[in-house]
């Protein structure tokens, strides 16, 4: 039976893809350290599952469909105090970032509309585009320039009469790239000139090593473009919580996302009481000694890929990614080697294959994506890992 050409333009995740064969790894008795995935090991704030314990109602019932009073207001506050003034209903509660970037795409895109989009990206970015019918537009960056793209003689000349949207994210995942205040002016200033929207994925807005706090939506000018993505998973440590907004002051966008929000019912009713509660109880202690941590991560990793021969990468400004490139032919080739082939001392690693973060793939070939999500010594441990693995793999290659 025939199947849609939109889901056949999506291909696998490269954090995910290689799942078969780590479990076929670990059921030889190896170890795998994982830096594919951005699964941190901090541990949930107590906040959130002791709210959840605290439910005293007899049923779970449905939330109402834009989400959980409590939850909007806490979101709301948070945003107050980056000096944002929102009113509740320009906050959609979410099945965490993804459902929100998913949404916006289902309200602004007809077959065949582009979104520029700086490469390399995250990898889902290709999905929510290509099932609602939209293509990417890449805007080129690279390593030697620290991946920075937010330029007029960069992004207008990519722009048609097809263009809805710039896609941005900062702190950036891979890159860790965050956008300065003047680069997002810049941004906003050329939605607004051109008519198009910006969406900025702001999810690790509290990972940023310098200490800066930025959001598109303080450039209030620019209210009927700027749509935010926002997200506990990262900012509280609770990824399979899966609760997220989508925010924008642009009542007409906001509106028809209400008709996706009640179709698919609402968010998770506990969850959202879950995440309020995070908003509610914790603040700048708390984001200073996470941030804190993912620095050790950062600056463990980047000395340990520093040691290995051949292997660049930029230091991150924001989140717990980084770029890097390898001295091998094919890194989605080297991952099978390592959970296939390799091993040492019982032990092997897992990373992000750097293909599937660019539209033509061969640029990405030779790169990977790290997730600094696991404490220094073991981040240390599975870069050594990865030295150790590059060498057997190239011993391999050239026999």
């Amino acid at each position: 039976m025939k199947l849609s050409s939109r889901i056949k333009r999506c291909g696998l995740s490269p954090m995910r893809q290689f799942y078969p064969s780590e479990v076929a790894a670990v059921s030889r008795g190896l170890k795998v350290y994982h830096m594919n995935i951005g699964q941190p090991d901090i541990e949930t704030p107590s906040a959130f599952l002791e709210e959840i314990r605290r439910y005293g109602e007899g049923v779970v019932a449905y939330a109402p469909a834009p989400g959980e009073a409590v939850y909007l207001n806490a979101v709301r506050a948070y945003y107050e105090a980056l000096g944002c003034a929102l009113e509740t209903g320009d906050i959609l509660a979410t099945f965490g970032g993804s459902e929100a970037l998913e949404i916006v795409m289902a309200c602004i895109l007809e077959e065949g509309d582009e979104v520029l989009l700086p490469q390399p990206f995250y990898p889902n970015y290709t999905t929510f585009i290509n099932v609602t019918g939209g293509k990417i537009r890449p805007i080129p960056t690279s390593a030697e320039e620290g991946y920075r793209f937010a330029s007029r003689e960069r992004i207008e000349p990519l722009i048609n009469d097809r263009t809805r949207a710039i896609l941005v994210t900062t702190p950036g995942n891979p890159t860790g790239v965050v956008l300065t205040r003047e680069e997002m002016r810049l941004l906003a200033d050329i939605a607004k000139e051109h008519g198009i929207f910006l969406i900025s994925d702001e999810v690790y807005r509290e990972i940023v090593y310098t200490g800066e706090k930025a959001t598109m939506l303080s450039f209030s000018d620019a209210a009927e473009n700027v749509v935010v993505i926002d997200s506990v998973s990262k900012r509280f440590s609770t990824t399979g919580a899966r609760v997220g907004a989508l925010i924008s002051r642009n009542r007409d966008l906001m509106g028809q996302a209400l008709k996706w929000a009640q179709g698919r019912l609402c968010a998770a009713t506990l969850d959202q009481l879950g995440a309020a509660k995070m908003y509610e109880t914790l603040g700048t202690e708390y984001f200073l000694s996470v941030r804190d941590e993912y620095r050790r991560r950062r600056d463990a990793t980047v000395a340990a890929l520093n040691k290995i021969p051949g292997v660049g990468c930029i230091c991150p400004e924001g989140a717990f990614y980084l770029m890097v490139t390898l001295p091998v032919d094919d890194t989605e080739k080297l991952q099978y080697f390592l959970l296939q082939e390799f091993q040492d001392q019982g032990e092997t690693v897992m990373f992000a294959p750097g293909a599937g973060f660019y539209s033509d793939r061969d640029l990405g070939r030779d790169k990977i994506r790290i997730a600094y999500v696991m404490a220094p010594e073991k981040m240390t441990r599975a870069i050594e890992l990865l030295g150790l693995g590059i060498v057997a793999y190239r011993q391999k290659e050239n026999k």
